[in-house]
């Protein structure tokens, strides 16, 4: 593996006495795709937000760019800024066009001119496909063209690394592809990424490992023809069937197949 750009080591997380994350150890290397998939509650999402400490782990460490973000003295906010991050949903504000979205942040956190913010806003929404709509408000797009514009709205702030939460598990199925597509994109483009996810189309032939957990460890980890086409856990052949084959899941306990991760209550 290349030189690792995110590295967990021992990473634990609990709320409460619920215990989310029992010891993960995880790299992922400069330019790899990582997809993480898994059940309802399995710790992924959790998993995500340490990695760029919108959550505190309990204990372990979490290494970005060779930069420990779990030392209390580190410059947590800088750190931060190598870090691009996609919700489930998109976090746009209303009241702003398009391009005052991807500018506000990069004025307020970056320090760039009106002008250098400007430029750096219509380059990104011309690499998802929305140039058009630099002027629109976010109440006139669709869910996917809303997640494209939040996915502009990261790169505008010049990240090493991406990380997505389930970026289309709010969307249509209609709507699913142009943000799948501007993440194909990025994965040639290089860009490190991290996605929790249940399209399992697109970590087939879009990511470099998959890693698949369970009750807050990590029970698999390799390429896609292994986790996906051939896993060796009867965990994961069960998750995979029930998530190939919807039907099942509803028959087993009457609920769908997996949705977006409450790891905890309320999330």
């Amino acid at each position: 593996m290349s030189r690792p750009e995110i590295r967990v080591q021992g990473l634990h997380k609990a709320f409460g006495d619920n215990e989310v994350l029992r010891g993960i150890d995880l790299e992922i290397g400069q330019g790899e795709v990582v997809c993480v998939i898994g059940p309802s509650g399995s710790g992924k999402s959790t998993l995500l937000r340490c990695v760029n400490l919108l959550e505190e782990p309990t204990r372990g460490q979490v290494f970005v760019g060779g930069t420990e973000l779990t030392d209390p003295d580190v410059d947590i906010d800088a750190a931060r800024r190598r870090i691009g991050m996609v919700f489930q949903q998109f976090n746009l504000f209303p009241h702003l066009t398009v391009t005052e979205n991807l500018t506000l942040p990069q004025r307020r956190v970056l320090r760039r001119d009106k002008a250098a913010a400007g430029r750096v806003a219509a380059e990104n929404l011309a690499r998802v496909g929305l140039a058009e709509k630099a002027s629109a408000y976010p109440a006139s797009l669709s869910g996917g063209q809303q997640q494209r514009v939040a996915i502009a709205r990261a790169l505008s702030m010049g990240p090493s690394v991406m990380l997505f939460d389930e970026p289309t598990s709010a969307l249509d199925p209609e709507l699913v592809g142009d943000v799948l597509a501007v993440m194909r994109s990025l994965a040639r483009e290089g860009m490190t990424m991290m996605v929790v996810t249940h399209e399992m189309s697109f970590a087939r032939e879009v990511a470099d490992r998959v890693v698949f957990m369970d009750g807050g460890v990590v029970v698999e980890d390799g390429t896609p023809a292994q986790v996906i086409g051939a896993p060796r856990h009867e965990r994961t052949r069960h998750f995979l069937s029930r998530l190939l084959d919807p039907a099942l899941a509803e028959v087993e306990d009457g609920a769908p197949g997996p949705d977006p991760d409450p790891d905890r209550p309320g999330r």
